[in-house]
This record gives structure tokens, sequence and C-alpha cells, in this order.
């Protein structure tokens, strides 16, 4: 059932095709059905478009509080900047990185990890293993690939003991899927979860490399990418009007939001699965979308930004890229916006550590991750600016980042059913995308697929 019963209601109108949600899945799905000729009506809870991407400014800093990168492999997004004319500008990534050692000492890197040379050698050695596999797998539906049951009730991080006896290889393999992704330990998500994440992207070797999966940003904020998308579609876009109930019938829907009743002859629900049973269909949703949400979760992480009057690190000859499986800041890259004379920095705290970090006060939280962020780059590290935790985590409609992943044995059972639609209901989000899967790109590329099967169903 629904949280609470709707607002008032100030106005009641009729469309082709209802959305909920205005991040870029419902708005790439709604510019694709203007486009065809078809009128939407965009139904968003929020008091702003973008979804998980919002690009804000904290204490007079500019900061990307969610999605941000933009991949070479990410062809649709690209696509989608250069048609709405924005532009993009590279990570910086000139010096050298730095690695913490579990003992806590750092040091500076060009290439591969300084870490023991066997242990590199065993990380190769997997890596191989897994780009094997990754051929196999179709991002689109994994679950077709022969042995789909069989990889998804192992856990991740039991496949790689069970590969290999070198305990520091198989973690530090599992923190480009885990921590880095998605947001969860390995021992909670599957080795088929893991190889769709890596075939997403367009091989496994794409995660591990840093200057492939984070090459660029937008100019202006990603952020930009809906913005300019809603600006397009002007007042067929509605905010701060929560979805209630969908109501659905043979003739089409009746969606009912906080101060809006829209009709239409399919809707398409672009937010993230965890938050659809917080609508009230009806009639209800059949069984296997219940089991199917009941199956997906979001994992966490505390997304750090620390401002500082100037780049220092540069002065040192680093890069700010640095990390450390055993940091608390696990990741840590220079996030300086473009043309600002100020550095940026972002660090990651994931799973695991995010939950201990959030048992701590404030102010202890913020030490500790300064003090991760210093053994990185030194004591300059300790005194920012501007300091600012991103936690979508407790963000009302979203609960959580950076996308949905399913338990043990949920994606070979119930990933066939995540994108059929429910007589006149589809779906759409970056949780359920092959290609793209948890990025922009991907959610661009599940709207886009909506519309188009939207648009099949309606015909001329």
């Amino acid at each position: 059932m629904a949280e609470q019963e709707p607002r008032g209601i100030d106005s009641e109108t009729s469309v082709d095709v209802v959305i909920v949600g205005a991040g870029p899945a419902g708005l790439a799905a709604a510019t694709a059905l203007v486009d065809a000729g078809r009128t939407v009506a965009v139904l968003e809870a929020r008091d702003r478009v973008g979804g998980r991407t919002w690009t804000d400014t904290v204490d007079g800093a500019m900061l990307e509080l969610g999605g941000q990168w933009v991949s070479p492999h990410q062809t649709t997004l690209l696509e989608t900047i250069e048609r709405l004319g924005l532009e993009t500008f590279p990570r910086y990534r000139v010096g050298e990185s730095v690695y913490v050692h579990p003992d806590g000492s750092a040091e500076r890197f060009t290439g591969d990890f300084p870490i023991d040379a066997a242990t590199l050698a065993e990380v190769d050695r997997l890596v191989a293993v897994i780009e094997g596999l990754v051929a196999e797998i179709d991002p689109e539906a994994p679950w077709d690939h022969p042995r789909a049951r069989e990889l998804d009730t192992v856990a991740f991080e039991r496949w790689l003991r069970d590969q290999t006896d070198d305990r520091a290889a198989a973690s530090l393999t599992a923190l480009f899927i885990g921590p880095a992704m998605l947001t969860k330990p390995s021992h909670a998500f599957s080795t088929l979860q893991a190889l769709l994440m890596a075939a997403s992207a367009g091989g496994f070797a794409n995660l591990l490399d840093e200057d492939e999966i984070l090459d660029r940003r937008v100019v202006g904020g990603m952020q930009q990418v809906s913005v300019r998308m809603a600006e397009a579609l002007g007042d067929a876009v509605h905010l701060s009007a929560p979805v209630r109930r969908i109501e659905r019938s043979d003739d089409g829907v009746r969606v009912v939001a906080d101060g809006v009743v829209v009709r239409g002859r399919r809707v398409i629900v672009a937010v993230p699965p965890n938050l659809i049973t917080r609508i009230d269909v009806q009639p209800p949703l059949p069984r296997r979308q219940h089991q199917l949400h009941q199956h997906l979760s979001l994992g966490i992480v505390i997304k750090v930004h620390a401002v500082y009057d100037r780049p220092f690190w540069r002065e040192a000859g680093l890069s700010g890229t640095g990390f450390g499986p055993d940091e608390l800041v696990h990741e840590l890259y220079d996030n300086t916006n473009h043309a600002d004379a100020r550095g940026t920095l972002v660090g990651f705290v994931s799973d695991e550590h995010a939950d201990a970090a959030f048992l701590l006060s404030d102010e202890e939280r913020r030490r500790r991750i300064l003090d991760s962020i210093a053994h990185y780059l030194g004591p300059e590290a300790l005194e920012p600016v501007v300091y600012y935790e991103s936690d979508w985590g407790s963000e009302e409609w979203t609960r959580g980042a950076y996308a949905a992943s399913y338990d043990l044995g949920g994606l070979h059972r119930y990933g066939p059913d995540q994108r059929q639609p429910v007589g006149p209901i589809h779906w759409a989000c970056s949780d359920y995308a092959g290609h793209g899967y948890q990025h922009v790109d991907g959610a661009i590329r599940s709207g886009r697929q909506a519309a188009e099967d939207v648009l099949a169903t309606l015909g001329a």
C-alpha cells in the first residue's frame, strides 16, 4: 500500500504515456516518446530532476553529489551529451598515484600496483579467468548462460578463494566489483552478478582501469544531462509530485501523485526497484514481481568531497589518485572542477566500512575519513575548506547506492522478469540495464528501450 494518502489534487490531465521518475532513464524515455509524436507527463517525487545524478553547490563549492563519470565505452551517454550541446573534460591524472599498504605505509607508483610480484601475477591470472567468463556473458541476459545457476549460487568472495590460495590477490580482485561498484561486500553477491557488472562495462579490465571507467566529466556537472532534457520537455515535467497509486486496466492507467492525476494509455516506471513497492498498484502486481523486488537491494557508500584552496598534491607530483584495499577510504581521485583554481578530492567509503563509519559521530567520522585521505596525500589533506559527505542511503527517494543488485541466486531466478511489462506498466532504470548497468549510460539506454516497447504497443 502507499505510505500515505495523496495530497489534494490540483489538476487532472490525460496523455499518451505517463513517466514516473525524472532521472536520466525517465527523461530519456519521455524524450524518445515526444520525438515520436506522443504526449507525456513526467511525475517526479523530488523538487529537482536528475535522480541519482545531482550537481549542487555546498558552501560555495560545486560538487557532484551523485553519478558523474563518462567512460569511452559509454557511447549512448556520449551521444546524448553531444546532442544536448554539453562538453566534457578529462579527469586530472598527471603524476604518480599512491598505494596504501595494509600496514598503513604509503608508496608512490605508476603503472601496476606496488605489491608482491607473485600476488600481482596471481591477480593477472584471476583477471584472465574472469575475462574468459565475461566473454561468454550477454549483459542483456546473463541468466541465459549455461552455467547461470551455478555461478549465481556461489558468492564472488567464495568463488575467488576457490580459484586461488593467495588471499591478497583474491581480496584485491574483489575490490573492483564489491566496494568499488556494487558497494556491497563480496560475500553478499554472486559470481554471476559480478560477471554482469564486468560485462556491462565492456570487460573486467575496464573496471580495473581508472583511466577508462573514470575518464571524463561533464562541464557544469552530470545533472546537466537531465536538466537539458527536462527543459526541452517543458511543462510535461511535474516536480514534487511523488506517485502514490497506479490504477491499471485494459484501457490504460490512472496515476495518482501529490497534486496531480494523469490518465494514460501506458506508464513507464523509471525509479530504482526498491522504491516500486512504495507505490500502491491496483490490481496488485503479480507474484513474480513481488518476489523479484524482495531479492533486490542497493548497496551503501559514502561519497566524500574535500575541497582545498589549491590542488596541493599536484605540487608534489601526485595525480590525486589513491588505492588502499584496507583503508577506510579505499579509493581517492582528483575531482577538481573544470577551470577551478581550487582543488577537489573525491573518496569512497563503501559497504561494511560505511556501516561502521555511520555508527560514529559526525565529527569523529569526518576526522577518521580525513586521516585516511592524509595517509595518501599527507597532512595538508586534513584541512579542507569545504567538506561534504554524500549519503544516498538516507536520501528519501533513493535509499542506497549506486544501484540495485540481487542476493545470492536472485539474478538467474528473477532477472528474466525485471523488464517484463505488467499490462500497461513498463519499467526503466539503470538497475535493469544490461550495457551500462548502474551508470547514466545504462539509464538512458533503458529509458529508450522502454519507449520503443511502448510505441510498439501503441501502434500508429
